[in-house]
């Protein structure tokens, strides 16, 4: 998993992260020990905290210091993306998840479900404690992101599924919070509206990399870089941006449109991804992605020139560097 703080390298963002722990492992604590243990659960397993690095990036990039705000904004956004997880997990019927076992895998579904909704619950407690415009930003993300996830689901196994349908959802169930992770570091940490709004789009260009990266990971990555069984997408049903471009191409399209549509085994999936690697469609996504990333540099622009703002520039470009070695 990519490491948005060691990408930015700065040594005040990777003070505040580590002091940020403790902060976040507290605010999931409650008078029932139990929920606490649950809730706290994927916290004490780790994470990148990739949103929290963006809230704090952000108000860094803008001129300002990482206020206390600033840090219980990146709580409210961390919150969110575990809620999800937690969801995300009963629905996929995940036994594991960041080298531990998974919330519904140890505790059963309903639990799980609970837990994931108070974890957005306490999400939105704290967004309410930053303002008004921080708790609409907050419930209206936590909105796109249940469009984006049911966008996806009800394109599930469709070898017509368009390039439109793909982007609307991957904006929603990925740049969406981390366009508002941005938004809401720069809110907090009081920066002017042109700042906040030049953050947001970086934000939202920037999740569209990050998922545009994942997806053609998921094609040309190997278990031991991913984490996780490559193609899971197809075994799933999601058929992404580089599946989505070769089911388009009049010499493999057809070969690979048979194998799909349903759900399939490993031999089939790992036929799929040698006929999508086979063709141009890698190279269309990236270009895709480097669409993006050029968006992300120029939303920086508008920010004061420094270290930070510099790092965030760097950033989208950065993601995609990776790939190239792989395919």
């Amino acid at each position: 998993m990519v490491n948005i703080a060691q990408l930015l390298n700065l040594p005040a963002l990777e003070g505040e992260l580590a002091s940020f722990e403790d902060a976040l492992r507290t605010s999931v604590v409650t008078t029932d020990p139990f929920l606490t243990d649950v809730a706290g659960h994927l916290i004490q397993a780790g994470g990148k905290r990739l949103r929290p690095a963006l809230v704090m990036a952000s108000a860094l990039a803008g001129g300002a210091e990482v206020t206390g705000d600033v840090v219980e904004g990146g709580i409210s956004v961390e919150l969110v993306h575990l809620g999800s997880l937690y969801h995300d997990d009963v629905l996929d019927e995940a036994t594991d998840r960041r080298g531990v076992q998974s919330v519904n895998a140890r505790w059963g579904n309903l639990v799980a479900i609970l837990s994931g909704d108070f974890l957005l619950a306490r999400a939105s407690e704290i967004a309410a404690s930053l303002g008004t415009e921080v708790a609409g930003l907050l419930a209206a993300t936590i909105a796109r992101l249940c469009l984006g996830q049911v966008s996806e689901f009800r394109t599930a196994f469709d070898v017509s599924r368009t390039t439109t349908s793909y982007m609307e959802s991957i904006a929603g169930k990925t740049a969406s919070l981390m366009a508002a992770s941005c938004r809401i570091g720069a809110l907090t940490a009081g920066l002017s509206r042109q700042r906040v709004d030049a953050l947001t789009a970086f934000g939202e260009s920037l999740g569209m990399v990050f998922q545009i990266r994942d997806d053609i990971l998921d094609v040309v990555g190997t278990q031991e870089t991913l984490g996780k069984p490559p193609g899971q997408d197809l075994v799933e049903g999601i058929y992404n941006l580089p599946v989505i471009y070769a089911l388009s191409d009049p010499d493999a399209g057809p070969e690979l449109r048979s194998l799909l549509g349903r759900p399939v085994a490993s031999p089939e999936r790992d036929k799929a991804r040698d006929i999508v690697r086979a063709t141009d469609s890698l190279a269309a996504s990236l270009k895709v992605g480097v669409e993006y990333a050029d968006r992300a540099a120029r939303a920086v622009e508008a920010l004061p020139p420094g270290p930070a703002s510099a790092a965030m520039g760097r950033l989208g470009h950065q993601l995609l560097e990776d790939i190239g070695s792989q395919r």
